[in-house]
């Protein structure tokens, strides 16, 4: 329990390590390798929900009423994990740049998530958990899913491989790829709204950045994102009452 609140605090804190003079803001490391899949700035905004998020959840897990609770107990540590995770990150990022270490930390994270989130597709919710677990931990999983994506994109560059003339045709399957990740997330998932939302969101801003510098990322994001609605209408019609 406390590992999860102190790791959610740290992965408030340290993206703030440049104004102590330690690096760079995380937004001038992505700008120095930047892709046509990086998203654009606007999209960003949405970590303020998501740190938001994460904290109630962090807050919620440590309240004594649900010390013994057994979803909880099974999340509790890839949470910790998950959070720790994005604190590394931002340090690592802000300090040495979008290397493949920092692919490397944050395909840790995306993992930790995506165990939380096959945890808690196939619990029974209460009210609680759906708003304070099931929402924000599913909200950050899709952003970390295309994350790790842009990531991988920006390492390549950051380590002299542009790809050049093939660069959109890379960008655009590597937007295809996380298109079939997420669709098959979201089956697995049962539909999950949060997910899909958040996905959805990341692909808009894709669009508006690289999609419309280059027409074959334009086309990517839009097979993405009919990949991504209909992952989440079969997996809304696979939905059953779970026990």
């Amino acid at each position: 329990m406390i590992a999860v609140l102190a790791a959610a605090v740290l992965q408030i804190l340290t993206p703030l390590l440049p104004q102590l003079g330690l690096g760079e803001p995380i937004g001038a490391r992505s700008d120095a390798v930047r892709t046509l899949i990086t998203p654009a700035g606007w999209a960003f905004s949405i970590w303020g929900a998501l740190y938001t998020g994460a904290t109630l959840f962090a807050i919620y897990q440590a309240l004594p009423a649900q010390r013994g609770n057994p979803l909880l107990r099974q999340i509790r540590w890839p949470a910790a994990g998950a959070f720790l995770g994005n604190a590394l990150w931002a340090a690592y990022t802000q300090i040495y740049g979008l290397s493949v270490v920092s692919v490397a930390i944050i395909a840790g994270t995306l993992i930790c998530l995506l165990t939380i989130y096959r945890i808690v597709s196939d619990a029974r919710l209460s009210t609680g958990e759906r708003w304070l677990v099931y929402l924000p931990l599913s909200a950050l999983a899709a952003w970390l899913t295309v994350a790790t994506m842009v990531n991988i994109a920006a390492s390549l560059r950051y380590h002299g491989v542009e790809g050049r003339a093939a660069a959109p045709l890379i960008g655009a399957a590597i937007i295809v790829v996380a298109g079939v990740i997420a669709a098959a997330a979201l089956v697995r998932g049962r539909g999950n709204p949060p997910y899909a939302a958040v996905f959805l969101w990341a692909l808009a801003a894709i669009y508006a950045a690289g999609g419309r510098e280059a027409g074959v990322i334009a086309a990517a994001t839009a097979v993405a994102a009919v990949l991504v609605v209909g992952g989440a209408v079969a997996g809304a019609r696979r939905a059953q009452p779970l026990r």
